[in-house]
């Protein structure tokens, strides 16, 4: 991944006076007419902000009310150039601070309604290669709303692409991560410590290669903590509208506020507290997130362990009746979104427990007589469920009937006359519907190890669904429709956010039997993500569209790595955070969860999966990879003793998995410490100081450390061959 530019790194550049164009308002359709201005042949490069939620006129725009525009025009300095904004108003006139490498200048324009061009011409010394940061920042009553940008110089880029193309060599740094003076609170106080690049002394003794390394490691310790702490702060806004009865969190905000349920509160939104916690403040997981799970074990329980919907007005049930269809769906639900990726990375524990007793209490009851035995039901999205929760409880308690219990499901959809492109008129690959694509191929893999003469039995009706989806069910850039109809191959027109859901499948049984075309598919999405799906191109326009995307991408990066992939995963998740309030709460219903699921996956990648414990808002840890070696940078701003914990290979040590292929609610592995193995930990900026070494597993207990203000730790950490 290449590193990102500093804003204030350049200060050599001067302005010309900014002028309004006389230009007519923008058409609401086809292409902006470009009056009196330099004609497109010299645009050299360009972003419009065709995703954007906001809209005037019909002309999708981002607004500075909601956040900072933060851009690089990836063009060298030329004489004539000039910077161009689609500039909006509404018989009103707008404002805008304009940063250009590091030079600062207030903008005024409009008076108009609709959208003009307002030019900005630039003074930039030619020969240096240096590409041209611009940063936008509300100012005035009015922040301003801008609908494109433009780099302009005469005689243009004669390679570029039509100008009917989103974007050219242009990269979105932020887009609506507000400022310091914008955002209220404690998100504010902490903006300047995650956006302060640190001086060049600050990296003196390291060689260029190492310098650079570690550049980008602190770049990353900053994004860990500001990661951490927005998690850290959803869940204070969450425990804020608790339930001062009960201390359960409501279902959302709105028509929810008198419930909880086991499909959306507790899949979605608790189990995240939890996992918060578990990274950021052990106290409170151990005593008011135990207290949340006791609590709900207790109070919703409804048939044996399986909980139902409680209302807290009426302490009691919300439904005075029994629904089998209704107990299923939600204790299901809590199963995979929930339980099992606390499990993936708490490993044993009363979470774990407490989907051991779901799992058993929902087949014990199962009351479909089917060819393959019986099932708990015949709704689709629940067998998908089961299918990864029974997959991985197999590996993770050892016990077979968890594989039997899959195998009945794997026979139902594989093996007799419900095949999901065979025999359904339409298969949805969002949410609610692809469930069963993953389980059938988690069962393949545990069947392949286990029982050989189903993997035989399974293996062609399984290719023909992956088959069926990559002929008709995608793009031109491999991209997912939200639902397509396998018999006739209409599909939705729209995009499924869920789409890495999906291609975990296809990779695993990339891993699983070779098929190449299967690892390519995956491949082909990832290289297509930067420039062309940025912002909300899904059909889930929610933030949950943005988290969902993004955490389908970090995990199939972790196997298939794609630098622009990767940068565009960092674009996304500054558009997923601005949705943040300064409360902690992000769009008040149970969907805010995923916000902290897609936000921790993030920050584990930014510290290639090292924590530490106790952790402290002040913290910063950050890593990027050498080869085999890890390079780690660790400072804090107050006095700090703690330990450095590195990750196992959680796979094989927590769920006792036979591989580690991609699967839905995982938290990917990146360096990870083998129990067995000796490392060597060198401070980089002690050449002389020779290094210490650690056996893996003291190095996954936590290594002890204290840190001091203003003096950082430049690790490497490497296995000794």
């Amino acid at each position: 991944m290449s590193p990102k530019i500093p804003i204030f790194a350049f200060g050599w550049l001067v302005f010309g006076l900014s002028q309004v164009l006389p230009a007519a308002p923008v058409p609401t359709a086809g292409a902006p007419q470009l009056k009196d201005r330099p004609p497109d042949a010299e645009t050299v490069a360009w972003v419009r902000f065709s995703d954007a939620p906001e809209r005037y006129d019909g002309v999708p725009y981002h607004w500075l009310g909601h956040g900072d525009l933060r851009l690089v025009f990836e063009a060298p300095p030329a004489p004539g150039q000039a910077l161009e904004l689609l500039w909006g108003a509404k018989d009103d006139v707008r404002s805008a601070a304009l940063g250009v490498n590091g030079v600062l200048q207030p903008l005024e324009a409009g008076g108009y309604r609709g959208f003009r061009w307002l030019r900005v011409p630039l003074t930039r010394p030619a020969g240096g290669g240096d590409p041209l940061e611009i940063t936008l920042t509300a100012a005035g009553a009015r922040p301003a709303f801008v609908a494109e940008a433009r780099l302009t110089a005469p005689g243009g880029a004669p390679d570029r692409p039509g100008l009917d193309q989103k974007a050219f060599r242009t990269v979105v740094l932020a887009r609506g991560m507000a400022s310091a003076a914008q955002v209220p609170g404690v998100l504010a106080d902490q903006r300047a410590f995650w956006d302060r690049e640190p001086s060049a002394t600050l990296f003196g003794g390291l060689d260029a290669a190492a310098r650079a390394r570690f550049r980008q490691a602190e770049r990353n310790s900053r994004l860990a903590a500001e990661a951490f702490f927005r998690c850290r702060h959803y869940v204070t806004g969450w425990l804020g509208v608790a339930d001062p009865r009960t201390g359960l969190i409501p279902e959302n905000l709105s028509r929810g506020r008198d419930r909880w349920n086991g499909r959306n509160n507790a899949a979605d939104n608790y189990a995240f507290m939890v996992l918060t916690c578990a990274l950021t403040d052990r106290p409170l997981l151990e005593g008011r997130m135990r207290q949340m799970l006791e609590t709900e074990s207790r109070l919703t329980r409804r048939l044996d362990r399986l909980g139902d919907w409680y209302q807290f007005s009426r302490a009691g049930f919300e439904h005075d009746t029994l629904d089998w269809d209704r107990l299923v769906f939600d204790n299901a639900e809590y199963v995979k979104d929930g339980l099992i990726p606390l499990t993936e990375w708490l490993g044993p524990s009363p979470w774990s427990e407490r989907m051991i007793g779901l799992v058993d209490d929902i087949w014990k009851h199962a009351p479909v007589p089917t060819p393959a035995g019986p099932l708990p039901t015949l709704n689709f999205e629940v067998n998908g469920d089961l299918l990864q929760a029974c997959s991985r409880l197999y590996w993770f308690t050892g016990q077979r009937k968890y594989l039997e219990w899959a195998i009945r499901l794997g026979d139902y959809y594989l093996l007799g006359t419900n095949h999901p492109t065979r025999h359904l008129k339409e298969l949805r690959l969002m949410d609610h519907g692809g469930e069963v694509v993953n389980g059938l191929t988690e069962l393949y893999v545990a069947v392949s190890r286990a029982a050989p003469e189903k993997q035989k039995a399974y293996r062609a009706p399984l290719r023909e669904i992956l088959d069926s989806i990559l002929e008709k069910g995608r793009n031109a850039d491999g991209m997912l429709y939200s639902w397509y109809r396998p018999g006739t191959g209409e599909n939705s027109g729209k995009l499924a956010d869920t789409w890495g859901y999906i291609y975990d499948g296809f990779y695993t049984l990339y891993l699983v039997d070779g098929t190449e075309a299967y690892r390519a598919a995956v491949a082909k999405a990832l290289e297509n993500l930067a420039g062309k799906y940025e912002g909300r191109p899904w059909a889930d326009q929610s933030m949950d569209g943005i988290a969902d995307a993004v955490e389908g991408a970090l995990n199939l990066l972790n196997r298939l790595p794609v630098a622009s992939a990767a940068e565009w995963c960092d674009r996304q998740m500054r558009l997923l955070w601005n949705v943040q309030r300064a409360d902690g709460i992000i769009e008040g219903w149970h969907g805010d969860g995923n916000f902290a699921r897609t936000t921790i996956m993030y920050a584990l990648w930014k510290t290639q999966g090292v924590t530490v414990q106790p952790w402290r808002k002040d913290l910063r840890v950050g890593a990027v990879r050498n080869g085999p070696a890890l390079e780690l940078f660790l400072a804090a701003g107050e006095p700090w003793e703690g330990k450095v914990i590195f990750d196992p290979p959680r796979h094989q040590t927590t769920m006792h998995l036979p591989l580690d292929y991609p699967r839905i609610n995982q938290f990917p592995e990146w360096f990870t410490v083998a129990d067995g193995r000796l490392y060597e930990v060198a401070d980089r900026r002690r050449g002389d100081a020779a290094p210490t070494r650690h056996r893996g597993a003291d190095l996954i207990k936590g290594v002890a450390v204290t840190l001091q203000p203003g003096k950082p730790l430049f690790w490497s950490v490497s296995a000794v061959p």
